[in-house]
């Protein structure tokens, strides 16, 4: 998915992910947005967040070139900024763990995001919770829940 915006630009990458031994799916989603104008998409990452669901989201926000003040001033940045967080709602900050890597210097914003918790059901498919056995259920989840840290920690856990 792509929005173009004036001087700004918002797109979306979906990857739903499966383990080719295990069964485990999850689902991860990249946005970019990009900004250089007086409007920042920053507030539509919580209506795609919402929209998409997802397991692991990645954040990307990067102001690019420059406006002018009323004085034809360079502005490189025109909004206050410390992180991608501080546009995202209470309860998208509840439902997920967050790690930030910024490049103040550059206008470089990163978010890393982790659900905390999920429902087993939204992960089995032609089954339920309650036809499987507790250690199924414990092993399953613990499956997912590796699966997830990987992909969000960028590496292999043993």
């Amino acid at each position: 998915m792509v929005g173009h915006l004036d001087k700004s630009h918002v797109t979306v990458h979906s990857y739903p992910e499966s383990h080719p031994d295990n069964g485990i799916s999850t689902f991860r989603l990249d946005i970019d947005v990009s900004t250089c104008g007086h409007i920042s998409p920053l507030k539509a990452l919580n209506y795609l967040i919402h929209s998409f669901d997802s397991d692991i989201v990645t954040m990307d926000y990067r102001v690019r070139g420059f406006t002018r003040d009323v004085d034809g001033k360079k502005l490189f940045i025109d909004h206050g900024i410390t992180s991608i967080q501080d546009y995202l709602a209470e309860d998208t900050k509840n439902a997920y763990q967050m790690m930030d890597v910024n490049v103040y210097q550059e206008n470089m914003f990163h978010t890393k995001m982790l659900l905390k918790d999920f429902e087993l059901d939204n992960y089995l498919f032609g089954t339920s919770r309650r036809d499987i056995t507790f250690e199924e259920a414990r092993d399953i989840e613990g499956r997912l829940r590796k699966e997830m840290l990987e992909i969000f920690y960028s590496r292999n856990l043993d």
